[in-house]
């Protein structure tokens, strides 16, 4: 069984995959791009791309399958908890552990570890229940987890209307002259490698603040804010600027720190209750190696 739904395109609408996520708030944009091109959406009968520009009059037809069994085992993995209600659940994600399932990660990620603790919402699909944003296997820090379909809604639209908090603290390569600055480049996948991202002229708009919170000689450690939210923002971004993340496997040089992967946490997270609209700012220590590193360097300057 399929559940249908419809809707006739107007002047406001555009973008398929983009329209199809306004009229109907419980499918994100990226949760209709897998509709379409899971060939479940039709537009006066036809098969379209996720790009296509709808005309006024179209008619569009979604059907959404009947959700499957969630295939995914709950694992007994310890949780760093930082604030947990029953809406809404902030975890200190540690570095090596990816985020949902995936052909090459299928089990022991944190979505099977939340699964063993809580209920999740189901927005996401299948293999990313609960996940509102998500953070690289190798960086650490905190992430905001939906328990139920509302709050899911509530903090995805936060992340759309650029209004939570999202602060990042990374060790780079280089000494910064600057103490602070924005980065405005365009990301969108590498044309010379399909495993990275890079800077591209067709990319998708992306903009981080950074400010400098220590040199450390032939580093920098810096604090960098994300205005949007794109595939290794942070990584591209400052490779972009020629101060590449110490320990960055795909982007950082080769001469470089070793850590457990690339310095970088996510320190700081904000957002406002899905229930009671409060502003709710979380705070994460930095991991161990990082510490440690810093500490490193701090005595090799002196």
């Amino acid at each position: 069984m399929k559940n249908k739904l419809e809707f006739c395109a107007t002047e406001n609408d555009k973008r398929l995959d983009k329209s199809i996520a306004n009229h109907f708030n419980d499918i994100s944009r990226s949760r209709a791009k897998n509709l379409i091109e899971e060939q479940m959406v039709k537009v006066n009968d036809e098969l379209k791309k996720p790009k296509y520009d709808l005309k006024q009059g179209d008619n569009v037809v979604i059907n959404i399958p009947e959700p499957k069994t969630l295939d995914l085992e709950p694992e007994n993995i310890p949780l760093d908890i930082v604030y947990e209600d029953n809406d809404v659940l902030v975890v200190n994600k540690p570095q090596g552990m990816v985020v949902h399932p995936s052909p090459g990660h299928p089990d022991h990620t944190l979505v099977n570890a939340l699964l063993f603790h809580t209920p999740l919402s189901n927005i996401n699909g299948t293999f990313r229940p609960g996940i509102v944003h998500r953070i690289d296997k190798d960086t650490s820090g905190l992430l905001m987890i939906a328990k139920n379909n509302d709050a899911h809604k509530s903090l995805s639209e936060q992340l759309k209307a650029k209004s939570n908090i999202r602060e990042y603290v990374a060790l780079v390569h280089g000494n910064i002259k600057e103490d602070k600055g924005k980065i405005d480049a365009p990301i969108g996948r590498s044309k010379k490698d399909r495993k990275k991202q890079a800077i591209v002229d067709d990319g998708k708009h992306a903009v981080t603040h950074f400010k400098v919170l220590e040199r450390l000689g032939e580093y920098t450690l810096v604090s960098c804010v994300l205005e949007t939210g794109r595939t290794h923002q942070i990584r591209v971004h400052m490779k972009y600027i020629g101060h590449p993340l110490v320990g960055d496997p795909l982007y950082g040089p080769r001469k470089t720190i070793k850590g457990n992967g690339q310095f970088l946490h996510a320190a700081k997270l904000g957002f406002k209750h899905p229930k009671t609209s409060k502003l709710m700012v979380f705070d994460a220590p930095l991991p161990k190696v990082f510490k440690q590193t810093i500490n490193n360097l701090r005595n090799s300057i002196k």
